[in-house]
């Protein structure tokens, strides 16, 4: 009989445990109708340090769907050129807007997205641009999160250019920040 009932009390334990952890884990993350903040930065030195860049994006968003957001993102990048007898730095900056996809529901959460917006400023040639990008957030509070993001840009000028600048006239941008769900 006792065998029995510890028997029970282990079934309804382990029978319980799915949900205990799904209710651990809905409590991390946004949802539908909720905002996002993100703040992040990108950086890079020649071996000397006498080169660099250093980058600076934000996003404000807003989540469509528990998984699905859309927003608008800013970044601005400056760049020094040195070297033996080159002293050169220039700004650039670009506008565009996102739509991401969120998967899983814990708090590692990897995202899949689209961009489109424009590229503009000293450094670049003022042009359109398309992008694909991926990431994840990993939330370490409720609503904050760490974000590591990597984007594939194509450059065009015009619709003309677009598919050839797929493969011809293409940039990687890397991210790294954190941001604030509301």
């Amino acid at each position: 009989m006792i065998r029995l009932n510890i028997a029970a009390i282990t079934l309804c334990l382990l029978g319980a445990l799915p949900m205990a952890v799904s209710a651990q884990s809905s409590g991390f993350g946004p949802e539908e109708g909720e905002g996002e903040f993100s703040i992040s930065g990108t950086g890079s030195s020649d071996q000397d340090f006498e080169g660099g860049s250093l980058g600076l994006s934000g996003d404000l968003g807003w989540y469509l769907s528990d998984a699905m957001s859309a927003g608008i993102r800013q970044s601005v990048n400056y760049a020094d050129i040195g070297g033996e007898g080159v002293t050169d730095d220039f700004w650039n900056g670009s506008t565009r807007g996102y739509v991401n996809h969120h998967f899983l529901t814990d708090r590692a959460r990897p995202f899949l997205g689209a961009s489109l917006g424009g590229v503009y400023g000293d450094g670049v040639k003022d042009s359109g641009f398309a992008g694909l990008e991926t990431g994840i957030k990993y939330y370490v509070r409720q609503k904050t999160y760490l974000l590591a993001r990597a984007e594939y840009q194509f450059l065009f000028s015009s619709t003309d250019e677009a598919t050839d600048a797929f493969q011809d006239d293409a940039i990687w941008a890397y991210t790294i920040g954190m941001g604030y769900n509301f």
